[in-house]
């Protein structure tokens, strides 16, 4: 197999929902820890003030950073949506499960893919 080739799917997508603030201290921790496509100078934006917001943002699991992920404490509770491939997503929630206490509120699971929604609560 070639460098190039990956014998499995390596990022995963998550979407959170809560505050502006605890999706900023969410995925500023997620960056710490995995490569992103979400910019360093990157802030959720909270464009209307009575709807819901959702954030979104791709992480590359491949070469995590286990040393700098340490536990993050939000104000509220936030919901966080996780989809890729089976291996990409457990290891995303090993991750999330040693920064936030985690719970998982449904799952499904497809041929290739899988999905969490999950509770995100501080430590």
């Amino acid at each position: 197999m070639a460098d190039t080739e990956r014998s499995h799917p390596e990022t995963v997508t998550v979407e959170i929902s809560g505050s502006k603030e605890d999706a900023r201290l969410v995925f500023q921790a997620l960056r710490s820890c995995f490569a992103t496509d979400r910019g360093a100078d990157e802030e959720p934006q909270q464009l209307h003030e009575t709807r819901p917001m959702v954030w979104l943002g791709t992480y590359d699991v491949a070469d995590a950073r286990e040393q700098g992920c340490p536990p993050v404490h939000l104000q509220a509770s936030v919901q966080a949506d996780v989809q890729g491939g089976y291996w990409a997503v457990d290891r995303f929630r090993t991750t999330l499960d040693s920064m936030f206490t985690v719970q998982e509120t449904c799952t499904a699971s497809g041929d290739q893919e899988r999905d969490l929604h999950l509770r995100l609560e501080s430590r």
